[in-house]
């Protein structure tokens, strides 16, 4: 049993990719998507995986989240191992355990803020009361707006608060920058990192971009479908000092 930095117990880490592989088939021909991908990652870290496009970064994302499958190795989360669960379980695990975040918003346009994260909520077990959540992301005056009258970092907001209101182990988010402008990138990234240091919530944040690893208290990079190297940062650094 090890205790991760922020104080919680945990046993081999929170988060285990042992040996994984991804093959897609498209005819006769097979496209390895991940090869032999080991990795861990502590409850309550910031962790962050970078590698250029078509890395396996999203692969990766997307089996820890239950929208895909792997075909060879073993996948555990908080000790239990979700690569071998059936179809309805994992539909199961997408809805309680995981909340994500993508670098689209995918939000229901004629639903408020309010609305779109309340939406989310009711399909959880224990979630977060969604007003107090929308608060918590800087949104208490916007509760009542449509998607067409938020900025796009505003709507990210609230894909963030939905996200958190399902109360999930695990926040994933694919590239949850990637469709907004520097400055407002920076106030998203800045509140993932919040979301980890005050919440204790463990947070996976995928992208190319290199620099934001000085934010992570574990950075994974990925290549060619490979783990290439995993390490832990000793000083995260805050968002407001990262240059890109």
């Amino acid at each position: 049993m090890t205790r991760s930095r922020y104080g919680v117990e945990c046993m081999g880490g929170f988060v285990q990719f042992e040996h994984v592989k991804k093959i897609y088939h498209m005819g006769e021909v097979e496209i390895q998507a991940l090869r032999d991908a080991t990795f861990t990652v502590e409850q309550g870290e910031l962790c962050v995986i970078v590698g250029p496009s078509g890395a396996g970064k999203t692969t990766l994302l997307n089996i820890l989240g239950g929208m895909d499958t792997l075909t060879e190795g073993k996948i555990l989360l908080g000790g239990e191992e979700i690569s071998a669960y059936s179809p309805k379980k994992l539909t199961t695990y997408r809805r309680y355990d995981i909340g994500f975040v993508f670098q689209f918003y995918n939000l229901v346009p004629n639903l408020t803020a309010l609305e779109n994260v309340e939406l989310a909520a009711q399909i959880c077990r224990d979630p977060l009361d969604a007003a107090e959540v929308l608060r918590s992301v800087g949104l208490a005056d916007r509760m009542s707006n449509f998607p067409a009258q938020l900025s796009g970092g505003e709507q990210q907001r609230v894909a963030i608060a939905r996200a958190l209101a399902k109360n999930p182990k695990l926040l994933l988010c694919d590239e949850p920058t990637g469709a907004l402008d520097y400055n407002t990138g920076k106030a998203i990234l800045k509140l993932l990192q919040d979301m980890s240091r005050q919440r204790g919530m463990t947070v996976i944040i995928i992208t190319h971009n290199s620099a934001l690893t000085a934010m992570a208290d574990r950075v994974i990079q990925v290549k060619n479908g490979a783990v290439i190297s995993e390490e832990i940062n000793p000083s995260p650094v805050p968002v407001e000092e990262i240059e890109w």
